[in-house]
């Protein structure tokens, strides 16, 4: 109970050099290229939930639109084997890292954005200021409607920082409070260990739901400006 109850979210080093490159990078060795004429099963597994989730995903899109379906499927598969990888042990979470975050969140909005004032210039404009606006309210509106355009990517990348640190933290401290009861209070350490067993369930389910929410609002900014 002496750890530092943020130690997990410091970024890693090894020799004085931060390791976080290597960390973001080791999701890419789970999807590998199949290199047979026949597949085993995790490959074909693999591969249909990627045509299944770029199937229902792309469905909203126009031909413009689809020309980021990759970028889109990259996005959801990074983001949920990083936050599943983090709930191991002594593991390290890129995503409770809101730098990393924004990182993800401001290029692709940005790219959105600019579809959006280069294919559909006068749509983009007009959601600055709604039909029938009173003319004494028009400067508010347009300060409003701006700051809520730049306020999105922001959004994005705290509200998955949130919720994959509140989940962490939730688990740290449940965990330690455990080991704590063991000794004092055995059948209070199985209550509490019973409610981490389904906090960690839980915790698998929102790694997965995170992934697909940023990719899917990252998805809907990209149709409203295509």
């Amino acid at each position: 109970m002496n750890e530092n109850l943020f130690a997990s979210f410091v970024t890693p080093t090894m020799l004085g050099l931060p390791i976080v490159v290597a960390i973001i990078m080791f999701p890419t060795l789970l999807f590998p290229i199949p290199k047979r004429l026949i597949d085993n099963r995790i490959i074909t597994m693999q591969q249909w939930l990627i045509k299944l989730i770029l199937k229902q995903m792309m469905l909203i899109h126009s031909n413009k639109g689809r020309t980021w379906s990759l970028m889109l499927i990259t996005l959801i598969l990074f983001i949920g084997t990083t936050n599943l990888l983090g709930l191991l042990p002594y593991s390290f979470t890129p995503t409770t890292q809101l730098s990393m975050n924004l990182a993800m969140a401001i290029p692709l909005w940005a790219g959105a954005v600019f579809l959006g004032f280069r294919y559909k210039t006068k749509m983009s404009l007009a959601h600055f200021l709604p039909q029938g606006t009173p003319i004494p309210l028009i400067p508010m509106l347009v300060i409003i409607e701006t700051i809520s355009l730049f306020i999105q990517p922001m959004a994005l990348a705290v509200r998955l920082t949130a919720n994959i640190t509140a989940g962490h933290l939730l688990m740290h401290l449940i965990g330690g409070a455990t080991s704590v009861l063991i000794f004092i209070s055995p059948p209070a350490a199985l209550t509490t260990f019973i409610i981490l067993l389904l906090l960690t369930m839980l915790e698998f389910a929102v790694a997965l739901i995170q992934a697909y929410v940023f990719t899917l609002l990252v998805s809907l900014y990209l149709h409203d400006n295509t």
